[in-house]
């Protein structure tokens, strides 16, 4: 609230009363004033312009992804023993070499290498490929690395018992569009959504699943539905049936609805700081606040759908976006918007439990809804509990660089 105050102003007259007295002489004549002193002409008065907004810096042009450099730039390039990333590498080869015309010199020359001798894998990567510096469009080069691992949930075919909670198969009626092939420039990018006459529009989300479950579509009941969404966050995983077998379940599409983290919601609700935020708090939430659970899960619009393989082997990985199986420590995920899918990649971070150093080559041989950007990746621990334990604590600071043919 304002207050105006109003002055009254006062005039004061002083008035100077001169004495007269009729019988005094008449006063003398005056003397002539003394002349009136111009004051020398004032110039011209100069007036300042009031001062104009400067202009905004012009916005600064998006750091380049990729920055050419060498293997000595690399920390830890010499300590890693190479042999123990040969395996991945050539799962990426058996792929690559067929695909793309610069893999096929690198990755026929690998057939001729001793992959026992550790030198000359160090070679090979030295005389076939240019290490490049990843960075942000900020120009930053360091991010986010997460890690993930191979679930075991428990299962049955039939729902009955402690088994209550669907793992759905692709709907019949979700429909895919391959962007890329319309438009080049949206190359690995989809659209899904379900036809609703001849239009397209969103598929259910998983609020919308929830309520309305896919009748039909059920793939497996499993007996807990937190392990069930988490089994959505990695992508893969084993079940283990009533009946003794286990087999393995991995992604076979999504509902089209954008990945959103749940642990962000605890941030913005005060209920946890980005510090305390981990899957093994999650779980300890939820146990301690059961009626909330679905309100928790439904923060994730995104929903995926499985398929369900063999396991010929339980000593090999699941299969990743490259489709070739996965290696524990040394495949990752990426964002295959910015990086090659398949190519190396030269990373430098920390191990979650007790900070020491994470600097080794892995293969960039996967995807995720929640990698996204230049400097952000997925790092792959494997299956068990350790692996399990070591993913959940993964939320390091990194950097990368991704080796690309000569």
């Amino acid at each position: 609230m304002y207050t105006i105050r109003r002055s009254v102003p006062v005039l004061i007259a002083l008035v100077s009363l001169l004495s007269a007295c009729s019988t005094e002489p008449s006063p003398p004549k005056p003397s002539a004033p003394p002349p009136v002193t111009m004051p020398p002409p004032v110039g011209p008065v100069v007036v300042v312009p009031p001062a104009q907004p400067s202009a905004p810096p012009a916005p600064l042009a998006p750091t380049a992804p990729l920055t050419p450099t060498t293997f000595a730039a690399l920390p830890g390039w010499q300590q890693d023993d190479l042999r123990q990333a040969w395996p991945a590498f050539l799962q990426s080869c058996s792929v690559l070499a067929s695909r793309q015309a610069p893999w096929k010199a690198p990755c026929t020359a690998a057939g001729a290498v001793d992959a026992k001798d550790i030198a000359a894998v160090r070679r090979f990567f030295e005389t076939y490929f240019v290490p490049n510096q990843v960075r942000n469009p900020d120009g930053a080069d360091t991010g986010l690395i997460t890690g993930y691992y191979e679930a075991m949930l428990y299962g049955a075919r039939k729902r009955g018992g402690a088994f209550q909670t669907p793992l759905y198969r692709v709907p019949d009626d979700l429909v895919t569009v391959d962007l890329g092939s319309i438009y080049p420039d949206l190359q690995n990018r989809r659209l899904r959504g379900r036809l609703s006459g001849k239009t397209v529009i969103p598929y259910q989300s998983r609020a919308d699943i929830d309520r309305a479950p896919l009748s039909g579509k059920e793939l497996l009941w499993v007996s807990d539905p937190v392990d069930a969404f988490f089994l959505e966050v990695q992508g893969s995983g084993r079940v283990k049936l009533d009946s003794g077998e286990t087999v393995r379940v991995g992604y076979a599409d999504q509902n089209g609805h954008p990945y959103k983290a749940i642990g962000r919601w605890f941030v913005e609700q005060g209920l946890m700081t980005p510090d305390q935020v981990s899957a093994q708090s999650i779980r300890a939430w939820i146990v301690a606040n059961p009626s909330r659970r679905q309100e928790l899960l439904n923060v994730n619009p995104s929903y995926i759908f499985f398929t369900e393989t063999k396991v010929a082997d339980p000593g090999v990985g699941p299969r990743g976006a490259l489709n070739v199986p996965l290696t524990p420590g040394r495949s990752i995920a990426i964002d295959r918007t910015i990086l090659p899918l398949g190519a190396p990649v030269w990373l430098s971070t920390t191990l979650p439990k007790d900070g020491a150093p994470l600097q080794r080559l892995v293969m960039g041989q996967d995807v995720g809804g929640a990698i996204r950007g230049a400097v952000r990746a997925d790092f792959f621990f494997g299956f068990g509990p350790e692996a399990t334990e070591n993913a959940g604590l993964m939320k390091q600071s990194g950097t990368m660089w991704v080796l690309l043919p000569k």
